[in-house]
């Protein structure tokens, strides 16, 4: 079964390798991995999906607490979240076939990034569902080339929102200028 786990970890070289390195030594396979900064300074923000078990995510949840750098982690796959990811592709475009590819864009609320006289780069941010879809479509003209980010995730809003009082108390022990618990409540709204 596929988990879907964020980690908030300090923004310092090597965390990252800590961080996979732990899953490939507990013969997770990352399906998708994103990296980025977070709502508080000096933390990054890691969303990752993996193949296993209940009991090996556990485990692994439990490994990346222990990690001096981690200051949280969440698994979300049982929580309703909004996970969307994002493509973009290069598809060949003749003129005879231009305006077709632009409408399938448009009604997949994709957006059309670059024109080259021969091809045009779509960009699409989506659930991977609708991303699919489109990519199903666009295969029939010729997908010269294709990046995507993997899911992004956060639980949605009739979720209760909270600060995560240890991401702000480790990035403050570690020198880091960090929102105060009021300053969090007054971003999320509560």
């Amino acid at each position: 079964m596929k988990h879907t786990l964020i980690a908030w970890m300090r923004d310092k070289p090597g965390v990252l390798n800590r961080v996979v390195g732990l899953l490939r030594r507990r013969n997770f396979n990352i399906d998708s991995l994103q990296v980025g900064h977070s709502e508080t300074p000096g933390i990054s923000r890691m969303t990752f999906v993996v193949d296993g078990d209940e009991h090996m995510v556990d485990q692994v949840i439990k490994q990346l607490r222990k990690l001096v750098d981690v200051t949280q982690v969440d698994n979300i796959s049982d929580r309703p979240t909004v996970m969307h990811e994002l493509a973009m592709i290069r598809v060949q475009a003749a003129s005879t076939n231009r305006g077709e590819i632009i409408q399938l864009v448009s009604i997949h609320s994709g957006q059309i990034v670059d024109v080259a006289i021969d091809s045009l780069i779509i960009q699409i941010a989506d659930t991977e569902d609708k991303v699919n879809a489109l990519l199903g479509l666009l295969q029939h003209f010729g997908i010269i080339e294709m990046v995507r980010t993997g899911p992004v995730a956060m639980v949605r809003s009739s979720e209760p929102w909270r600060p995560r009082g240890t991401t702000v108390w480790r990035a403050q022990a570690n020198g880091v200028e960090a929102a105060t618990a009021k300053d969090l409540f007054s971003i999320g709204g509560v």
